[in-house]
């Protein structure tokens, strides 16, 4: 049985790679931060307690910024391939807390190589790099396109794909660069503008609020689905020589046409409801991004199963029965978070 260890499992992606790698009859183990609550709901439907001899999930403390223990899971768990996922990974946040944004998105690539390097282990690295790292290059971009970073996560990323490189050549280590493009879900963070769009204009239909507030409608994203995404990561580290992949769709969307698209599915003129709130501009924006994937569909067989409306039929769904949830509350006189309202 081949074992994985993923960073930021109970995000978005590590959701949809773990679930991938289950299936494949993979034992996973990821890696999670200790905190006071819990932020597991991504992968609880895949967990199974650990005594349980059925169990092929496994999670684990640790930090990306914490390099002694790294090694230690990655000497003791010895894993056949290793996704980093994990990152500070919001771009606007980036710029409130870049210092942050650099040491886990930047060098907790560093550390877990250094962790491979130090222990000897013979494994498969995948390293989670993102079309922001093109930024200002115009489209389409593609793995020959020079990178014109645009944001502190943006540069972080950077480093890491430059880093990976470097230790691919100096050491002999098999590491990969995935490049890959705005993909989203129904498990896509509520900050994400996607997923905040479809939230919101479910919200709104069923009366439950007014008003979306947005940042740059006119910024162009190539928009997948995550889900077809982590088969892409997956396909990197099944080949025999590690190399470095764009994966996009090819289409480019601006956040107005999503979100029009949205609004008008569910019978709502988004103008009504959508305000410019300055705030959500970036201090640089990216413009456009359209990605170029000639080579994973050539090399890898790799190709995108669902399509542009489809996701957003995807998320509305998604969306909608959440909200129906929380619109049950509140007739039953209670708030979002689930409390009485007046007593």
């Amino acid at each position: 049985m081949k074992k994985a260890f993923l960073t930021g499992i109970t995000g978005q992606d590590g959701s949809y790679l773990a679930e991938f790698l289950l299936s494949k009859g993979y034992e996973v183990h990821g890696l999670i931060r200790r905190s006071s609550t819990f932020n597991t709901e991504r992968i609880d439907h895949l967990y199974h307690d650990f005594h349980d001899p059925d169990a092929k999930l496994f999670l684990h403390y640790g930090d990306l910024s914490v390099s002694a223990q790294l090694m230690d899971l990655l000497h003791s768990i010895k894993p056949d391939e290793i996704y980093n996922l994990g990152a500070q990974s919001h771009v606007r946040v980036s710029f409130d807390m870049p210092e942050y944004t650099g040491d886990v998105t930047g060098l907790g690539t560093l550390r877990i190589l250094e962790a491979i390097r130090k222990t000897g282990i013979k494994t498969k690295l995948y390293q989670a790099s993102s079309s922001e790292m093109f930024g200002a290059a115009p489209p389409p971009q593609n793995e020959t396109t020079i990178f014109q970073p645009r944001s502190p996560y943006a540069a972080a990323k950077v480093y890491s794909y430059y880093i990976i490189r470097n230790y691919r050549d100096a050491y002999g280590i098999y590491a990969a660069n995935g490049i890959l493009f705005n993909h989203e879900s129904p498990r896509r963070g509520e900050t994400f503008v996607t997923r905040k769009i479809t939230r919101a204009a479910t919200q709104i239909k069923l009366g439950l609020k007014d008003k979306l507030y947005l940042g740059n409608l006119e910024a162009k994203r190539d928009w997948g689905f995550a889900g077809d995404y982590v088969e892409a990561m997956w396909m990197m580290l099944q080949q025999d020589k590690p190399d470095d992949f764009v994966i996009a769709t090819g289409e480019t969307h601006s956040v107005r046409e999503f979100a029009e698209q949205v609004f008008t599915k569910l019978d709502l003129d988004y103008k009504k409801h959508v305000t410019i709130d300055k705030r959500y501009f970036r201090p640089t924006e990216v413009d456009t991004l359209l990605g170029d994937s000639t080579k994973a569909r050539k090399i890898l067989s790799w190709q995108p199963k669902v399509s542009f409306e489809k996701l957003i039929d995807m998320m509305i769904a998604a969306d909608m029965e959440m909200a129906q949830k929380e619109k049950t509350l509140v007739d039953a006189g209670f708030n979002s978070n689930n409390k009485k309202i007046n007593g």
